[in-house]
């Protein structure tokens, strides 16, 4: 199974290495790391982070800029960073002038168009790295983030948490000639208040379930064809809430994955997922109703299945009871709390064998 590569484009001098007053690494006594840049790499690299090297060298292999006295000490970083467990994808070096104008010169695009190329990279979580302002250039021109590190900028250990505890939040809309939706998700935070106005009073309260037990932020706001009835906009706002969790989740690294339950009052819901990114929906239980408030029954089952399909997500749901909204309370709230551990961020590992969810 293929999946999106998350590559760091790191400049070399001054971002890796400390640049002299000369600008040149031309001895092996001016080789000095820059602070805490192992520390942070491997943290990245734990995270599932690639890295690519990528540097202008003004008039590397001429006269001003002897190819023999480059290699030694850029060979030694090498070693120093590959003794301790981190290692390039590539290295690229440009060794052409400014005036020259190079097409593979940073910013433009030659030494990184390949990435680009095979359209793996993954633009959303990866990011170009360095101290000069033609390293954000170079990451604008890639269509990806820059970051830069200095004094009076970032250093390692704020990048490295900058990366990787980044705000899992998303923001979706979906327009059909049925519905106009737009949902808004943070899974880290409840901060924000909830705003669910879908039209159906009793779904509204359900979301409302749904995210206070789960734990993060939701917030709803749908336009549907309800002088019809309540199908579309069920359906789309499950297909919209559950894409907007799946965008926020990335590529659900570090997450719980699974979550287990929930009894109220005389009613019970067993619930189980899997945030495994196969979707599948199974749902055992009958109301004894046709409808509760202006949304038919019919219709809670619809949703947890759009919300499977878009999650990307095994649900499975087994109720009973006596009273019908205590039942469909249990089954949303049931929900949320099982997704509660499953949307926590508990570690970096991606919780499979496969590699990939």
């Amino acid at each position: 199974m293929s999946t999106k590569r998350k590559i760091l484009f790191i400049d070399r001098d001054g971002t890796l290495i400390q640049e002299p007053e000369d600008q040149q690494i031309d001895a092996y006594e001016k080789l000095l790391l820059i602070d805490d840049v192992i520390p942070a790499l491997l943290e990245l690299r734990d995270h599932g982070f690639e890295f690519v090297m990528v540097t202008n060298q003004d008039g590397l292999g001429t006269d001003c800029h002897p190819l023999a006295n480059f290699i030694g000490p850029h060979e030694l970083m090498m070693q120093i960073f590959e003794s301790q467990g981190i290692t390039f994808a590539g290295v690229h070096i440009d060794p052409s002038f400014p005036h020259e104008n190079s097409p593979q010169r940073k910013p433009e695009l030659g030494m990184v168009l390949e990435y680009l190329k095979t359209g793996t990279l993954d633009l959303q979580n990866s990011y170009v790295i360095g101290d000069r302002d033609s390293d954000l250039q170079l990451a604008e021109n890639m269509g990806i983030a820059g970051l830069k590190i200095g004094p009076s900028d970032l250093s390692w250990l704020e990048i490295a948490e900058l990366i990787t505890q980044r705000p899992r939040s998303a923001t979706v809309i979906r327009k059909t000639n049925e519905t106009e939706i737009e949902v808004f998700v943070d899974l880290d935070s409840r901060q924000a208040e909830d705003e669910i106005k879908t039209g159906i009073g009793f779904f509204d309260h359900m979301l409302e379930q749904l995210s206070k037990h789960g734990g993060f932020t939701l917030q709803v706001k749908c336009a549907g064809d309800l002088h019809i009835d309540a199908h579309h906009t069920v359906e789309d706002v499950g297909l919209a809430i559950g894409r907007a969790l799946d965008e926020a989740l990335g590529d659900r690294q570090g997450i719980g994955r699974y979550g287990f339950l929930l009894a109220m009052d005389e009613s019970q819901s067993n619930v189980a997922i899997d945030l495994s990114g196969r979707p599948s929906y199974v749902q055992v239980g009958e109301f004894t109703t046709d409808r509760i408030g202006e949304i038919p029954t019919e219709m809670f089952g619809h949703f947890f299945q759009s919300l499977s399909q878009s999650l990307r997500a095994a649900i499975q749901v087994e109720f009973r009871g006596q009273n019908n909204h205590h039942m469909a309370e249990t089954m949303f709230k049931g929900v949320g709390r099982a997704l509660r551990p499953a949307l926590a961020r508990s570690g970096h590992e991606m919780p499979s064998t496969k590699g990939v969810l």
